[in-house]
């Protein structure tokens, strides 16, 4: 029997290895001879670094970097087994977790750190990195990440401009000689799961600048600026942002990576799929077993449970998903290649106590799970 177990972390309670663990534990109690597969995955948010490096027995790096504020920080990025390349988390920089929440101003949160994590990365002579663009804290176009890559953008007195998308107004001009040229020689894929453009009712200041700290007074003057930057922009490199479709990700960092560093933008899962060889894994198994701390219908969103039943339902393989806790909705994941849920709650428990007692839990569903299918075999 080949089982492939293929989970998502449980948000603050285990990372998806762990997960991993504790499903062959419970799994080994019923059939000792059974090869499982442990492949650690995520949708391209949080955890995502963790879950490549251990799925490809890769490391963490940890380099000096900007926060979102100015401030100097420690932050780390993924050098994925294999030579494959490097795997960044964008919140590790210039994520909203490290604003405090008195201080949130995306008219001053800068996106510099990322481009920071990005040179690291080269300088390790990676060919190929996968960034996660989820949980910013900024609003600036991505122009932060473009100055820390060496590209100027100035006023009309020729000076640098400022951090922050509030200081994009005053952009006159953009000298790109300085752009660090390794940038294109490398392939650049970014795990982005909204289609917002850059600008206008549905763009990034609109729909997420209220969540980083903007009032409404903020919001039209980062649209403003936004629109102007894209308007320079178009003016001086030929290119047109203003429209891309997921531009709007990460306060306009999706805009900057797709059209000026030449990035494809997908999704998330779609992207850890790949890099881990899912596919190839899931080829000739009995089982995949998948799950994440939460499933309901917003799971069918590219989450991982759902894009890993993607996966398997081309091959055949009935999947098992386990959660934490299952919401409303979620069966309509059983007309996408779920075959059954399974909740890992043992009795009705307070959120510390379930968080704490997570891997257990785990550990005793698939336990469960398995004796239900020995009586299947026997019979």
């Amino acid at each position: 029997m080949k089982i492939v177990l293929a989970p998502d972390s449980f948000k603050e309670s285990m990372t998806a290895k762990e997960a991993c663990d504790a499903m062959e534990r419970g799994i080994k109690r019923v059939f000792p001879e059974a090869e499982c597969i442990k492949v650690p995955m995520a949708d391209g948010g949080e955890g995502t670094v963790q879950s490549l490096i251990d799925a490809t027995d890769g490391e963490l790096v940890e380099v000096s970097t900007i926060a979102p504020l100015g401030n100097e920080i420690k932050a780390s990025f993924g050098l994925l087994g294999g030579g494959q390349g490097a795997v960044i988390e964008m919140a590790a920089a210039s994520g909203l977790h490290l604003v405090p929440l008195e201080k949130r101003n995306p008219l001053i949160t800068t996106s510099y750190g990322t481009g920071v994590l990005i040179k690291e990365a080269l300088n390790r002579g990676v060919k190929n990195i996968l960034i996660g663009i989820g949980g910013s804290a900024t609003n600036d176009g991505g122009a932060g990440m473009l100055q820390a890559l060496g590209i100027k953008l100035l006023d009309e007195a020729g000076m640098e401009l400022p951090f922050g998308g509030g200081a994009l107004d005053r952009l006159k001009r953009i000298d790109i000689q300085g752009l660090d040229k390794r940038i294109l020689e490398t392939n650049i894929q970014v795990a982005c799961d909204v289609t917002n453009p850059l600008i206008g009712k549905n763009g990034a200041s609109a729909v997420f600048g209220p969540q980083k700290g903007a009032t409404v007074e903020m919001v039209e003057i980062l649209d403003k600026n936004l629109t102007h930057f894209a308007e320079v922009i178009k003016q001086e490199l030929g290119i047109d942002i203003a429209q891309v479709p997921g531009g709007g990700a990460a306060g306009g960092l999706g805009a900057s990576l797709k059209a000026i560093l030449k990035a494809e933008l997908k999704s998330g899962v779609e992207l850890v799929v790949e890099y881990t060889s899912l596919v190839e894994k899931v080829k000739g198994a009995s089982y995949v077993f998948t799950g994440e701390g939460s499933i309901d219908s917003q799971t069918i969103n590219g989450k991982t449970p759902f894009g890993v039943a993607q996966v398997s339902k081309k091959q055949g393989v009935p999947v098992i998903a386990f959660a934490g806790r299952v919401g409303q909705g979620s069966e309509v994941l059983y007309n996408h290649g779920i075959n059954s849920i399974i909740g890992i709650l043992p009795e009705a428990l307070e959120l510390n106590k379930a968080l704490i007692d997570g891997k257990e839990n785990l550990e005793r569903a698939a336990e469960s799970i398995m004796r239900i299918l020995s009586i299947s075999k026997t019979e």
